[in-house]
């Protein structure tokens, strides 16, 4: 099965997902309650580093402080496309998530599912190889594997959109370089078993791959883009607790907002607690100089990166992921309130 039959079927499944969320003639139909409520707040997010505000304040408990008399409650997803989907069937209000399914979702439910209402995070994605592999350059790619971590994710897309502005073609496009997906981890295990020639990953994967498995960075992607900057993650919120609870979601920003100033102003002290609230979360830490390499090469941030979620889903398209038809995300952000927040304390909007 070729890669665009495979993503295709992803997008059907969570198309579905939002059929039954969604009805065309009333609008948003939420699967548990006809009205969210306000005394609580559901939030998603990913026990990775471009998630960092949402690991540290969330397990600290300072967003819960930001947030008052509102009940925050939590869930911790692996994959972009699971978090989406609870979004969508009403399991949580809020989310951390990357750049591509903030798409697919907002494509998916014809622009009225969710809204972005900041960023979290900018860069921290490598394009590792193997010291052994014999690449030093993009003309040394013909007929080599790289991996990517799922099949049409946002380090996917970079990856297939930097051969293809190569010359190179994929094995399944009739090219010579072979691309497999595989969780992160599996990723770090086939390096070392050289069963891969690189890898696109985001960090701390990157800073492992280096570290573990005899690898270096070929290609820092903040590189590709304009001032070193592209957006790995942000909030999206569901557009009808959006509309219904604007103060509850402020509160969130304020809470954000916060937590990414006090991260860039004491950053050993962050990623101490980054450490420690991954270890209540999974079990294990990250060793303290990958973990310092990985946030080297990532900017925790609030904003949104706008330009730079436009551009992957121009890449998307082109690579066939996003189906027949240019997608129209023009109403995918509402800064409103970010910016609200921002004004507040005197600190710069976005426009």
């Amino acid at each position: 099965m070729d890669p665009k039959t495979k993503f295709g079927i992803a997008g059907i499944i969570i198309a579905i997902v939002i059929v039954l969320s969604f009805n065309s003639n009333s609008g948003i139909q939420l699967s548990h309650n006809d009205v969210t409520s306000a005394d609580v707040l559901r939030i998603g997010y990913f026990s990775n580093i471009n998630h960092a505000q949402a690991v540290t304040g969330l397990g600290n408990g300072d967003f819960q402080k930001e947030l008052g008399d509102v009940k925050v409650e939590t869930q911790v997803f692996s994959a972009g496309p699971s978090a989406i989907e609870a979004l969508f069937a009403n399991r949580v209000d809020a989310t951390y998530v990357g750049s591509n399914p903030a798409i697919n979702g907002y494509i998916k439910s014809d622009g009225e599912g969710l809204r972005i209402i900041a960023g979290a995070a900018s860069g921290g994605a490598v394009f590792v190889v193997r010291n052994d592999a014999g690449i030093n350059s993009a003309a040394d790619f013909a007929g080599k594997k790289f991996a990517s971590p799922q099949l049409g994710n946002t380090q996917d897309v970079a990856l297939r959109s930097y051969l293809l502005k190569n010359g190179y073609k994929t094995t399944e496009n009739g090219g010579n370089v072979q691309i497999i997906p595989a969780n992160s981890a599996d990723i770090v295990a086939l390096m070392i078993k050289k069963e891969i020639d690189g890898a696109w990953v985001p960090e701390p994967w990157g800073s492992k791959l280096v570290k573990e498995a005899n690898c270096k960075i070929l290609l820092d992607e903040r590189d590709l883009w304009p001032n070193g900057k592209f957006v790995t993650a942000q909030i999206v919120v569901r557009t009808d607790y959006l509309k219904q609870h604007p103060d509850v979601i402020k509160k969130l920003l304020e809470a954000h907002v916060a937590e990414t100033i006090w991260i860039n102003q004491n950053r050993d002290a962050a990623e101490k607690t980054f450490n420690t609230q991954l270890e209540k979360l999974t079990g294990k830490t990250i060793p303290a100089d990958e973990l310092h390499n990985a946030f080297s090469r990532l900017e925790i941030t609030y904003d949104p990166v706008k330009d730079s979620l436009f551009k992957s889903a121009d890449n998307a398209f082109d690579l066939g992921f996003l189906g027949d038809k240019k997608p129209d995300l023009s109403n995918i952000y509402d800064l409103t309130l970010l910016n609200q927040v921002l004004e507040e304390k005197n600190l710069q909007t976005i426009p």
